[in-house]
């Protein structure tokens, strides 16, 4: 069982990875159940509309965990579902894994101002009675080792190489070169560092999100297109020639391999998510100066970065999430107290569980 606060109609690298890692599990021959806000009332999250907030989900959630029963449960995000999914979990003895898909206290402080070390303490006991918390970078594992996390473990990402693809790269006009940001239109993802920028040719932003009107209304030269299907996208990051990546606070980005699939080199800012995915690899430019940046990731080859990208796979992925997964023996509906397991075992007992 999967529980999840995000999820479809909100398009974003959480959703696209944990639509991805289910299919892939049940490819392999597990029975997967996700828990989403579509099952629950909800209404929308302050300042970010498109998120839903479930309200009351307590007696649903205990209701869908009986019910299904599984063998083993992980718990996504930290809203409101993950947030009752835990109490159940805590309070009727059952392992579970959690994930550190984003830099939450990033976020609500870019929001709201709150401390980020309140955030990030809040964070610590979510995540501390989950028996993994599945992180997408090393960088990110040491960055939450240093405020407390002791239970950390590794689950990269992949990226979609036939859906993402070199092709055909007139989509966008002539007006070279083409700067594409992808991602959603939201403060917390540094998107005027970009747009400020005085770049030759033109800007093109895909996406959606709460600054968007802001945005399109400051910047009156710059093509803001919303939100894409897969395929739509794969046309936009062909026709670019570099796609920019300005966020400061991102754990991972899984655009950046997106483009790179593409062939379309990436230009960012040399922080977390961009050291980890692009690091010294040739396939991107990264630098203090964004403008910088973005001019030289002009000078290289698209192959190269669609070489680069072929070294990702889902089914790397998807295994990795496996084995960090705590099996235990199904008996949710008896809330049994005897599930003890060390983590040592999560390799041995997901190999059984998928054989």
């Amino acid at each position: 069982m999967i529980v999840t606060d995000a999820w479809a109609p909100q398009v974003n690298g959480v959703v696209t990875t944990l639509g991805k890692t289910g299919a892939g599990l049940q490819a392999i021959g597990h029975e997967v159940r996700f828990i989403t806000p579509q099952e629950f009332r909800s209404l929308p999250c302050p300042t970010y509309p498109e998120i839903r907030l479930s309200l009351f989900p307590s007696s649903g959630m205990r209701r869908a965990i009986e019910d299904f029963s599984p063998e083993a449960i992980h718990i996504a995000t930290e809203g409101p579902l993950g947030m009752a999914a835990r109490r159940y979990c805590v309070d009727n003895q059952l392992p579970f894994t959690t994930a550190f898909h984003t830099r939450f206290a990033d976020y609500v402080h870019a929001r709201f101002r709150i401390p980020i070390d309140i955030s990030y303490g809040w964070l610590r006991r979510f995540h501390a009675p989950s028996r993994a918390v599945m992180v997408p970078t090393p960088a990110v594992r040491r960055e939450l080792e240093a405020r407390g996390f002791t239970n950390t473990v590794h689950w990269t990402r992949g990226v979609d190489t036939e859906t993402f693809s070199p092709g055909e790269r007139s989509a966008l006009g002539n007006d070279r070169p083409i700067f594409l940001y992808v991602g959603r239109v939201a403060v917390e993802k540094n998107i005027e560092a970009f747009l400020d920028l005085d770049l030759p040719g033109s800007k093109w932003v895909v996406g959606e999100g709460p600054s968007r009107a802001k945005l399109e209304r400051k910047y009156t030269g710059v093509r803001f297109e919303g939100i894409k299907t897969p395929n739509e996208l794969a046309s936009y990051y062909r026709a670019a020639d570099v796609s920019v990546f300005p966020s400061l606070t991102d754990t991972f980005g899984l655009v950046m391999l997106e483009a790179l699939a593409c062939g379309t080199p990436v230009a960012a800012f040399p922080v977390h998510g961009p050291i980890d995915v692009i690091g010294d690899s040739g396939a991107g430019a990264l630098h203090e100066d964004l403008r910088q940046a973005c001019l030289s990731a002009l000078e290289i080859d698209r192959s190269h970065a669609r070489g680069y990208a072929e070294r990702f796979s889902w089914s790397t992925s998807i295994k990795q999430f496996e084995q960090n997964l705590y099996p235990f023996a199904g008996d949710a509906n008896a809330g049994s107290g005897s599930h003890e397991h060390t983590l040592a075992n999560n390799s041995t007992q997901s190999d059984q569980v998928s054989r």
